[in-house]
């Protein structure tokens, strides 16, 4: 599958959720319309979306309600994990399912890069497919490991996403690609480095969080680096940078999950703790720019989904 991610923009978008935890089904297909009319066609289901939290008694469900939203030619990805219990938890409910892959979150405690390697590897061996890897730091797993699980035939791709103060300068970056075929690597970071890893390291597929607020900028950034247009890409690109300056500077996940909501797009309700939404303050600076980046995607057009 890794030969398709070019496709469309790779959505990491936020779930929504009712006031008593539950799935907001309605608020969950109102923000994949608005994607999918923005000509997004891969929606991954990870971080942003707090599947790190979410209850094992869920995980079904939650995977048969993105499955019967989605449009037929969108590319669902579900995550599992981080840790090796849960993701040999969930990998039965994955393998009932027709889901291209799933992606791995990452440990961030309790875990060696032998042991990841180890653990990634049973996991895609008991779900019979490759899986993608998602990489945020440098001692989660090695270029050496990721290589080896993707010689094996057990990773097909890998999330990069390890932030730097220059993107252009990147050694771990820059052994992986040596090691393996750079067409599996996806720019993990959003709009942010998507351009200088596209240009410097020609990394042709990118994910983004605030693909969810504006699909129809998002996918014309891809669209201008397709066609080597890099001046109209750096300038849509800028119109990204206040909104992912407050994810930085508060909190990725929860400026995008209030983020959608403030931008008038869908009620994504409350974030699963352990994480909360954002306090009142916090709201205050986000719903402009939010709002902002909303409208400014509505002004480029419709765009075929």
């Amino acid at each position: 599958m890794h030969g398709d991610l070019t496709k469309s923009v790779v959505a990491v978008p936020p779930l929504a959720r009712n006031t008593d935890l539950t799935l907001n089904r309605a608020a969950n297909a109102a923000l994949i319309r608005h994607m999918e009319q923005g000509g997004v066609s891969t929606l991954m289901y990870g971080g942003n979306a707090n599947f790190y939290n979410i209850p094992a008694g869920e995980y079904a469900a939650t995977l048969d309600m993105l499955l019967e939203l989605a449009s037929p030619g969108s590319w669902i990805i579900p995550s599992v994990g981080p840790d090796f219990g849960k993701m040999m938890d969930q990998v039965e409910a994955l393998r009932a399912r027709p889901f291209p892959t799933a992606m791995v979150l990452p440990a961030s405690v309790a875990s060696t890069v032998a042991g990841a390697e180890n653990g990634i590897a049973r996991f895609a061996e008991r779900l019979g497919k490759p899986v993608i890897a998602y990489v945020r730091a440098e001692n989660y797993l090695s270029p050496a490991a990721i290589a080896r699980l993707v010689d094996k035939g057990l990773v097909t791709a890998v999330k990069y996403a390890i932030v730097r103060d220059d993107p252009s300068e990147d050694s771990f970056l820059a052994e992986l690609i040596e090691r393996m075929d750079k067409s599996r690597i996806i720019s993990g970071i959003g709009e942010r480095p998507a351009i200088i890893h596209w240009r410097e390291f020609g990394l042709h597929a990118f994910t983004s969080g605030s693909v969810s607020i504006a699909p129809r900028a998002s996918t014309a950034v891809l669209e201008a680096l397709k066609a080597g247009d890099y001046e109209t890409a750096e300038r849509l690109r800028a119109a990204f940078l206040p909104f992912e300056t407050l994810r930085d500077t508060i909190n990725p996940i929860r400026v995008l999950h209030d983020g959608v909501s403030l931008a008038g797009i869908a009620d994504m309700g409350p974030i699963l703790p352990l994480l909360s939404n954002l306090e009142p303050e916090a709201r205050e600076r986000v719903a402009p720019v939010a709002r902002a980046l909303n409208t400014f995607s509505g002004t480029l057009g419709q765009i075929a989904a």
